[in-house]
């Protein structure tokens, strides 16, 4: 061990030890830990949809996932030809609010994109000050004005501020992924809403008819208690059954209520402030493609959203096992001090400083191998319902496939169905008044009529609502250019 007074080192050596430093150290603000990232992939998708049917599963095989949600959906909903839902799938996007939240929401995201980008860069700030200071003593009295411009900058050594950057970009697009959830989740309530108060609307009308059905056999059914030809419990009959009719239509018509009131919170405007006059329904359903593109599935919004929460959460873990190297931190600043405001610029007065920083965590308990450890699960976690949301994507798809498959046979035997019933409802009616039948078997013909043809019309909304189902299921339609070569 040597003692006595240790050489300074020169200024020029000391400057030029700093940037040797500082040119090894820079190269490594490009590096990053975190793991290379990699799309999560789904074991085992099928060949073809199994609902489709044997033309489909010939064609349409599908291809591994990748979301693609950018793809133009375009204006599915004019699928269905109806220029009052054309205008109000307009007012949705731009009036309902869970789409105006999920805006604020997405504009947020890019906000902390861009505040995680600003880490990236030096900060520079300007401070000044004067303070005056005194006593009983006029010596102790005195003014000392200051004014610093500081900079500060710490080097991206391994990638910390680089994945916090990434992972902040791939929650702002899942995010954005989301509002375009928000748009189709939105537009596809207001089509169920709407067809459904559509479909109200037809059996309101045929339960008016209906009820003017019931009180003219109401009162052939008087007419002829009165001439002595049928019982009292005809007349009764007949009331039961006019009285059940004009219930059910109060019914109807308050559910058509409900929906129009769906409706206008759909479009931003209070229930009260809202009216939808009947019109005419267009039972309109639109031809289903013989294939359909995997691409398609590829286009749901919330299929993007879950991956990009995977990649989010990928950097994570390189923004965690930064913490396992040392960081560097650069400063410098520039001011003026003196006694007085005249006096701050003089050649006096300048004061400047530089400065070099590193520091490595030494003992830490396990804290970062934790965090790190965390991080990984929470990926793996994100991973998981990814998956998850693809499988159940694949569920929806052949969900509303099979229902629509099962409808379309369904409609003709409805429709032979509610034929036999009127007509038999007709011939029942015709003997009753010739005194061949009792009026027990004319309101059970009744009943069976009505019934055929609510159901008929119930299967007819119930296939526009599976297709405006599959159509979300499938992220926005089936309107790609593709879509429309097949064959």
């Amino acid at each position: 061990m040597t003692t006595g007074r240790r050489t300074p080192i020169p200024p020029r050596v000391s400057r030029s030890l700093r940037a040797v430093c500082l040119g090894a150290l820079l190269p490594l603000a490009a590096c990053s830990v975190a793991p290379v990232y990699q799309r999560p992939e789904v074991a085992a998708l099928p060949a073809a949809y199994k609902e489709a049917g044997p033309v489909s599963a010939a064609g349409a095989l599908w291809q591994p996932a990748q979301p693609a949600d950018a793809i133009d959906r375009g204006d599915w909903w004019t699928l269905f030809e109806d220029d009052d839902l054309n205008r109000l799938a307009a007012q949705v996007q731009l009036s309902n609010q869970n789409i105006a939240a999920a805006v604020a929401a997405y504009a947020q995201a890019q906000a902390l994109v861009r505040e995680q980008g600003a880490g990236l860069l030096p900060s520079v700030n300007l401070t000044g000050s004067e303070t005056r200071s005194g006593g009983e003593e006029s010596a102790r009295r005195g003014t000392t004005a200051q004014a610093a411009l500081g900079a500060s900058w710490a080097p991206d050594l391994w990638g910390r501020l680089g994945n916090a950057v990434s992972g902040a970009r791939a929650s702002a697009q899942a995010s954005q992924a989301d509002l375009a959830s928000a748009r189709l989740s939105a537009v596809g309530s207001l089509v169920a809403a709407y067809f459904q108060l559509r479909e109200a609307d037809a059996e309101i009308a045929l339960l008016q008819e209906i009820v003017e059905a019931y009180q003219r056999s109401l009162q052939i059914t008087r007419n002829r208690y009165e001439a002595g030809i049928a019982p009292a419990s005809d007349v009764q009959q007949a009331r039961t059954q006019l009285a059940s009719a004009q219930a059910d239509l109060a019914g109807v018509q308050q559910n058509r209520a409900r929906y129009e009131h769906a409706i206008a919170v759909l479009t931003g405007v209070p229930p009260g402030s809202f009216s939808l006059p009947p019109a005419p329904w267009i039972a309109r359903v639109p031809q289903v493609p013989a294939t359909l593109p995997s691409e398609l599935l590829q286009r749901r919004p919330d299929i993007a959203s879950a991956e990009r929460a995977v990649a989010a959460a990928n950097a994570q873990i390189g923004v965690q096992r930064a913490a396992y190297y040392p960081s560097l931190s650069l400063s410098a600043s520039l001011g003026r001090s003196g006694t007085g405001l005249g006096d701050l610029f003089g050649a006096s007065g300048a004061l400047w400083s530089l400065g070099l920083s590193a520091a490595q965590a030494v003992f830490e308990g396990g804290a970062i191998a934790a965090r790190v450890d965390a991080a990984q699960a929470a990926r793996d976690a994100r991973a998981a319902s990814y998956r998850q949301t693809v499988l159940t994507a694949f569920q929806g798809v052949e969900d509303q496939l099979g229902t629509i498959r099962t409808l379309e046979a369904q409609e003709p035997l409805r429709q032979e169905a509610m034929n036999a019933a009127r007509l038999t409802e007709t011939q029942l009616q015709n003997r009753y008044r010739a005194g061949q039948v009792g009026y027990t078997e004319v309101v059970t013909a009744q009943i069976t009529a009505l019934s055929a043809r609510r159901a008929l019309l119930q299967l007819q909304a119930s296939r526009q609502l599976a297709a405006a189902a599959l159509v979300q299921a499938l992220g926005g339609g089936w309107q790609a250019p593709w879509a429309q070569a097949t064959p």
